[in-house]
């Protein structure tokens, strides 16, 4: 067995995904449409169909001929992405999408729509490696990463749930993303920073989303974290800590044996240097296990005069776990001493808990309606 971390940038090797427009960039696009023996601009006129129109369907491609249409949509443009279950809460604010992958592999996304705006949550593996054993996620274990279109179009399906008034609230646009579904987005380096490219770069490329409105998380993959730093995004990186003592870390994230803690947050300093962006720092409260003062103590020293907010998530239920969310009392007194230590700190919606949407619950189980 390799030791923990040793092979976190692998997955299980298995069939990839047929190539998808959003594989590629620009001038990969205008060049994949030219090898069709098609004339290049026909890429920009369907990018701007597909990702800013959100048009799906190529008869509606009234600048494209329909001889043209058809060549590229079937060369270009497979369906990656099957949805076998969807379920929401929140009086339909908050919907949970099961979808079958190309080779049978499952995989979730959550949309959930706010008064100011709305957030979809992506998977960027099929599975997670990492091992958590609080996360529903880390025990299913890693089936294999997502390509970068496999990534973008699960915002691009709520996009276009939005634009069709399929989601309470009447018609809307996705304005933040958050790679906070299923899988270590950082050990998918290369097809999270291609879905990224995706969603912020300017249309007809990208969708044009603000680079602030993407948040990639992490368990705390310090090489990837520099090497994201010097991307020149300005995405927020969100650092799954979840205690600040290394003892208790090396079980609640096994990848800490590898990147203790005063690694990961060297390199979260190094990331708020490149980029100006505020780290986020996770903290799954979990009862009796990582809540007490003295850890809030030691935490609030660790990132005081640091450009750092802290998410506190109050552990949501799993089926078989042994753990469980902290006390009321206990969660105030943490978060009193972490503003103590003049560190700021929210305790995060626990939107999704009934649907098993929430952080830390998808584990793409296709159950019945």
């Amino acid at each position: 067995m390799p030791e923990p971390g040793e092979l976190i940038f692998e997955s299980p090797r298995r069939g990839k995904p047929p190539r998808h427009l959003l594989d590629l960039d620009l001038a990969g696009r205008k060049q994949a449409v030219t090898d069709l023996g098609l004339p290049g601009f026909r890429a920009d006129q369907v990018s701007r169909h597909w990702l800013v129109r959100l048009e799906d369907d190529p008869s509606t491609w009234s600048d494209v001929s329909a001889a043209h249409a058809e060549v590229i949509s079937e060369a270009l443009l497979p369906q990656l992405l099957t949805p076998i279950r969807s379920i929401d809460c929140d009086e339909g604010t908050t919907v949970k999408t099961v979808w079958k992958l190309f080779d049978g592999a499952l995989v979730e996304s959550v949309l959930m729509r706010y008064p100011e705006r709305v957030t979809v949550c992506i998977s960027s593996q099929a599975g997670c490696g990492m091992n958590c054993p609080f996360c529903a996620t880390g025990q299913a274990g890693l089936t294999r990463n997502l390509s970068t279109a496999e990534i973008v179009e699960q915002v691009i399906a709520g996009g276009r749930a939005l634009q069709r008034g399929e989601v309470a609230g009447g018609p809307g646009r996705v304005s933040n993303v958050v790679f906070m579904g299923m899988g270590e987005p950082l050990a998918n380096y290369n097809s999270v920073v291609g879905a990224v490219h995706r969603l912020v770069d300017d249309p007809p490329e990208g969708l044009g989303m603000s680079a602030r409105g993407i948040t990639v998380s992490t368990v705390g993959l310090v090489p990837r974290i520099r090497q994201l730093a010097d991307e020149g995004i300005p995405v927020t990186l969100a650092i799954s800590l979840h205690t600040p003592d290394d003892e208790l870390r090396d079980t609640l994230v096994p990848v800490n044996t590898r990147w203790p803690v005063a690694e990961v947050l060297d390199a979260a300093w190094y990331f708020t240097k490149q980029t100006g962006r505020r780290v986020s720092i996770e903290y799954a409260l979990i009862k009796d296990i990582n809540d007490q003062v003295w850890r809030a103590n030691l935490l609030g020293e660790l990132l005081a005069g640091h450009l750092v907010h802290v998410n506190l998530i109050p552990l949501n239920p799993t089926p078989g776990s042994k753990w469980t969310a902290s006390r009321p009392q206990d969660e105030a007194a943490f978060v009193r001493t972490l503003q103590s230590h003049g560190v700021a700190v929210t305790v995060r919606d626990t939107r999704g808990r009934e649907i098993d949407g929430a952080c830390g619950q998808l584990a793409a189980v296709t159950g019945s309606d």
